[in-house]
Parts: structure tokens; sequence; C-alpha cells
């Protein structure tokens, strides 16, 4: 979820000055996606661009503004929610760079980095069950903790992939490495 889509789908319940759509996206996303107030104000701004977002009210007695959607602002909103949501894995996250690089490169133990990631990774498991079976918490932060569970598990499972595909490559596998150095 993006901030500009997440700042739109809080207007369209009401009106909100800055402050107010950073707390209420912090809360509503269970804590686990921290905003800068600059970050706020910035998309705001975009938003305000764009026509999506519009602040015709006066500040309040503290200099606060609320913002609005605009017609245009909850017509996107309404196509926001009607739509899937783009996959978010990206091939690009240092793990599988790192691992990519070291079947490719002499003298890296690829094998011990999927283990000690493996270990990471059970670690950050156990953390995230412990978290779950201390309590009940809102559905949204419930929703968050056991999309994180479920990345963790999946985590765990492609290490596990990785490592029978180590197991099962021979040197010639490998073509980027000359095969003196294999």
């Amino acid at each position: 979820m993006s901030v500009r889509q997440g700042i739109l789908a809080l207007l369209s319940q009401r009106p909100m000055y800055g402050a107010q759509l950073r707390s209420e996206f912090e809360d509503r996303t269970g804590g686990t996606w921290p905003l800068n107030i600059g970050q706020v104000y910035t998309t705001i701004a975009r938003l305000q661009r764009d026509g999506l977002v519009e602040d015709d009210v006066e500040p309040d007695d503290e200099g606060r503004k609320e913002y609005a959607l605009t017609d245009a602002g909850r017509a996107e909103v309404a196509a926001w929610w009607s739509s899937a949501a783009p996959p978010t894995s990206d091939p690009r996250d240092e793990l599988t760079i790192k691992l990519a690089l070291g079947v490719t490169m002499p003298g890296v133990d690829v094998a011990d980095v999927v283990q000690r990631q493996r270990a990471a990774g059970m670690q950050r498991l156990q953390e995230l069950t412990a978290e779950k079976r201390r309590g009940p918490r809102d559905l949204a932060s419930e929703l968050v903790l056991e999309r994180r569970i479920f990345d963790a598990e999946a985590l765990v499972r492609w290490l596990d992939h990785v490592e029978g595909r180590l197991s099962q490559s021979a040197p010639s596998d490998h073509p980027l490495i000359p095969q003196e150095n294999a």
C-alpha cells in the first residue's frame, strides 16, 4: 500500500489535518509503517497538485488545515478499492542479490550464507509467533502481523529450496565461474 493511496482512503471517511492522517495511518496499519510528518505533507501537496485533495477551509485556532477529497479523489479511492494490488515481492532484495552473486563467485560459501539466513529467518518467525500468542489485538493489527508471519515462513521455505538446488548443482552449472576456480 502506498502512502498516497492510504491517505486518500483515510480522507474518504472525513476531512483530516496532517497529524491526524499520520496518526490514523500508523494506528490502522498496526504501527508497522511509521510515517514522517514531512512525508504526509509532501504527499498531501502532490495530491493537491493532482486535483485529488483540497483544503478549502481556513486553518483552525492552532493553525491546522483540514484536507478533504475532491470528486476526482473519491473516484481514485473507489478505483483503488476495486482493483487488485500489484505483487510486492521484488527480486532485487539484498538476500536474493547476495545469493545470485554468491553462486557465481569463487570462494563464497553459499551454503553457509543460506544457513545463517535460515537461522535468522527462524528466529524472526519465533518472535512473530510469540507476538501473536501474547493476545488479541484489533483485526487490522492481526492481519498485518499474520502477513509478516507468512512472509517469514515463505522465506524459510525458499531457503530450503535454495539449499536443495545447491546440493544438486555441479560446478559446471555456474557458467560465469571459470572452471579452474569452481
